[in-house]
């Protein structure tokens, strides 16, 4: 039984209507943030209301293939995403970024599913769309921090790492401090997450669970579960990523390629 209490058309309301104070404060202070904000707000609020509806059918009609395809198809609408956000040349990068969230991503998802909840049937769309959603999500944001700081730490410290190629180094034992710090960077924000999670902060995950009638144990359950899944995805996406992207980032000399960051 469904116990969530629906949020009705005024309230929803009231909520945009807060978003005044923060577009005020752009206006007056960073005036160039205010058409992204609402460019973004509105973006959020079409794409989330179309999901929404799609996924009530999807859900009904639960189909393998289907959910299967819907998952795949957000691995890839993420790694457009992480190129765009990053920077970089999405001819030259796209491909391997797919493969590497997309074996992170599915690796995860699929140890979640067949080990963790083990649903009937397991293409169960409730349970495999949100949580690769959830997975994917943080693994998004992780390898655009990892990509970008990779390819502009090269770029910037040109003299450093050009230096250890000349003194016989490998691409990639050249590349090894930046490769350090870009994983480091993509690791960071979710370590401390996981520091802070149900003293500084309750989960969105957790609280979803309880707000719609779950008990509190089984929510803290799922939500450890989530943070250890989302971890490993970052980890090993933004892993994969870095040493895929590395072979197409560099010219046959070694050098940085021009065309990779726009």
């Amino acid at each position: 039984m469904n116990n969530t209490l629906d949020i009705g058309l005024p309230g929803l309301l009231a909520m945009y209507v807060m978003l005044l104070a923060p577009l005020a404060i752009m206006a007056f202070f960073i005036r160039g943030l205010v058409k992204k904000t609402v460019v973004s707000i509105v973006r959020m609020s079409v794409q989330l209301t179309l999901v929404g509806i799609y996924l009530r059918y999807i859900f009904e009609f639960n189909n393998a293939y289907v959910n299967i395809a819907w998952v795949l198809v957000m691995i890839v609408v993420a790694s457009v995403n992480v190129l765009g956000t990053g920077g970089l040349n999405r001819k030259l990068l796209l491909s391997r970024t797919v493969l590497g969230i997309g074996l992170s991503t599915l690796i995860v998802l699929s140890v979640f599913i067949l080990a963790g909840v083990r649903p009937e049937p397991l293409y169960d769309a409730r349970y495999m769309i949100p949580l690769g959603g959830m997975v994917l999500g943080n693994c998004m944001r992780g390898n655009v921090i990892s990509l970008e700081r990779f390819f502009s730490g090269i770029r910037d410290n040109r003299k450093e790492y050009m230096s250890s190629l000349f003194m016989g180094a490998t691409i990639r034992e050249a590349c090894r401090p930046w490769l350090r710090k870009a994983l480091s960077s993509a690791l960071t924000p979710t370590v401390s997450t996981m520091a802070t999670m149900g003293i500084v902060s309750l989960p969105g995950m957790m609280t979803g669970q309880i707000l719609g009638g779950s008990n509190p144990l089984t929510a803290i359950k799922y939500q450890i579960a989530i943070m250890i899944a989302i971890f490993v995805a970052v980890s090993l996406g933004a892993w994969l990523n870095l040493n895929l992207c590395m072979r197409s980032g560099f010219d046959e000399r070694g050098m940085l390629r021009r065309d990779i960051l726009r």
